[in-house]
């Protein structure tokens, strides 16, 4: 077989293609991996929309996808890996770096400003094949499921956001209930957070961080959510935001109920150029500390995120709502966009 299967934006406009191509051959330094499952990710449905981001950097035609699990099938001429063998199941990190900017020799390699990102700058994971840098693959556990291995990018955003404050014994106000929101709830509980307080939009959604373990779970807009929240956390305030939405009105309502000197990790992306904020009464004069979360610190967070799956200390599998065949690629983007579903794994070659 010298062809295969995959999901590709091939024109600027909303939509992608289920698309016949030729398996990659790895390069040099790249590795030949066979996918096995691959989940969705919220920056596939911006693609899928061809929304303005969508249209200032993607650059059809490109295989789409990021996040997956698989096993190796071939090495390039020049790789010669200690610990990889044929036939390792393996993820892999997304965001290839150039190693030797500022950024990546102070160990900051998740902001290199030369990254190429898997199934945005480069062809992705929505296929039967894939070739990936040496670099960038990740060795799984033999005993890992396969569909939870193929969270482990989205996985990471959520730990890197946790991770970079402290929650230990603190007041935790979770504002957006997507995939990174809802598993940042068992990691924050698996952190030592006190309360945990979820908002979100969807219904849907809301349930499921029940399900996942928040204290509290409430409608942002139906919801009288500054006097609920402020029931469960003694009338204090908040001692810490994770801000998962990117929703200008979440950014603001998070903040609000942050106390003075309270710190906040920001991971959503705002859809533009947040207008009327108020900074100096949100953030300046209450003391904030605000962190923006880009991606996973390579490799510091993956090797968090194996300790926290092989401990059992966190469960990803209830977040797994859909499967589908690749070959449903449609309905199980529009599922995703829906806002009815968590992650969603769709399976190659099926």
């Amino acid at each position: 077989m010298t062809t295969m299967q995959a999901v590709a934006k091939l024109h600027s406009g909303p939509g992608f293609a289920y698309i016949q191509k030729e398996i990659p051959t790895p390069g040099q330094q790249e590795v030949l991996i066979k996918v096995q499952a691959t989940s969705i990710c919220g920056t596939d449905v911006h693609i899928y929309k061809w929304d303005h981001w969508s249209q200032n950097r993607i650059h059809p035609p490109l295989i789409i996808g990021h996040e997956f699990a698989g096993e190796i099938i071939a090495f390039g001429d020049q790789v010669h890996p200690d610990e990889l063998q044929l036939g390792d199941f393996v993820s892999a990190e997304s965001h290839i770096v150039c190693g030797t900017c500022q950024q990546c020799r102070l160990g900051h390699a998740h902001i290199c400003p030369n990254t190429r990102i898997l199934g945005v700058d480069t062809n992705g994971c929505y296929a039967e094949y894939l070739t990936l840098p040496v670099n960038n693959v990740w060795k799984n556990p033999k005993t890992m499921p396969l569909e939870v291995a193929s969270l482990q990018e989205n996985f990471g955003n959520a730990v890197h956001t946790v991770s970079t404050v402290d929650v230990r014994a603190k007041t935790v106000l979770i504002t957006g209930c997507g995939p990174a929101g809802l598993m940042s709830i068992p990691v924050a509980r698996a952190f030592g957070a006190e309360i945990i307080v979820a908002t979100d939009v969807s219904p849907y959604r809301l349930e499921l961080a029940r399900k996942v373990g928040a204290d509290l779970v409430l409608h942002a807009i139906n919801d009288n959510v500054s006097q609920q929240a402020q029931d469960i956390v003694r009338h204090k305030n908040f001692d810490v935001l994770l801000e998962m939405s990117g929703a200008p009105s979440a950014l603001a309502q998070g903040l609000s109920l942050l106390k003075p000197g309270g710190t906040a990790a920001l991971l959503g992306l705002a859809p533009d150029t947040l207008k009327d904020f108020d900074l100096n009464n949100l953030v300046i004069m209450k003391g904030i500390t605000l962190h923006g979360i880009a991606g996973r610190r390579l490799w510091e967070t993956w090797y968090q995120m194996r300790a926290l799956l092989t401990s059992n200390v966190v469960d990803l599998a209830p977040l797994i709502t859909h499967q589908f065949p690749l070959s449903r690629w449609q309905e199980a983007i529009e599922t995703m966009a829906s806002g009815k579903s968590g992650k969603i794994v769709m399976y190659p070659g099926e």
